[in-house]
């Protein structure tokens, strides 16, 4: 599940921790780290769902359930980004094995977007312009996010099959004269307004698979 006109232009990431993070993984760190979570749970995921902003909670519903803090699992990257736990988190959801990320990675975290494709998305951090709404709107765009594109491009690439779903948080503001200012506060409350909406629909969903 993604939010859209997410904005964190006035957080302060730990710039060192970041860059500490190796982006070049190779084969034997992946296993290590497969190896390390699949010895530690019995559940096997058919279905992987990353949660944004605000809406870990779906993973709270989750049975038999065993959370991985990101820092604890062997070259795995950790989320610094408001509303993000930064847990891993195993379980079922109707029956069904399941895996939560609660935390995503972003590009403006300074992960990198190698094997990551671009359409109208925006790298973020911080909302966008009144200016750079006005040119969105012309080339046609209904929504704007800073995720969801990259990590469906990847999975695909992964031949992961992929069903993505937005929560629209925010209005874009396109008017100079406005009072109105798009702010990650209004992201979040809006998301604790539809949180039990959104994990009625997913429990459904994951019921028809």
């Amino acid at each position: 599940m993604q939010l859209i006109y997410q904005s964190y232009s006035s957080v302060k990431f730990d710039t060192n921790q970041i860059l500490s993070i190796v982006h070049n993984y190779s084969y034997d760190m992946y296993k290590e780290t497969a190896d390390w979570l699949l010895e530690r749970t019995k559940i096997r995921p058919k279905v992987a769902i990353i949660c944004g902003s605000g809406l870990g909670g779906l993973a709270e519903v989750l049975d038999d359930k065993t959370d991985f803090p990101y820092s604890d699992i062997p070259h795995f990257p950790t989320s610094t980004a408001p509303g993000h736990a930064g847990q891993l988190v195993f379980g079922r959801l109707e029956d069904h094995e399941c895996v939560c990320m609660k935390g995503r990675f972003h590009f403006y975290e300074g992960y990198s977007m190698h094997k990551q494709g671009v359409y109208c998305m925006l790298s973020g951090p911080t909302f966008e312009t009144i200016a750079e709404c006005k040119v969105l709107q012309t080339l046609g765009a209904d929504a704007v996010g800073m995720s969801t594109v990259p990590e469906v491009v990847v999975a695909r690439h992964c031949g992961l099959r992929v069903f993505a779903m937005s929560l629209i948080t925010n209005i874009v503001v396109r008017d100079y004269d406005s009072n109105e200012k798009a702010n990650h506060e209004e992201v979040l409350e809006t998301t604790a307004l539809r949180t039990e909406d959104l994990q009625t629909f997913i429990r459904n969903f994951i019921t028809k698979i």
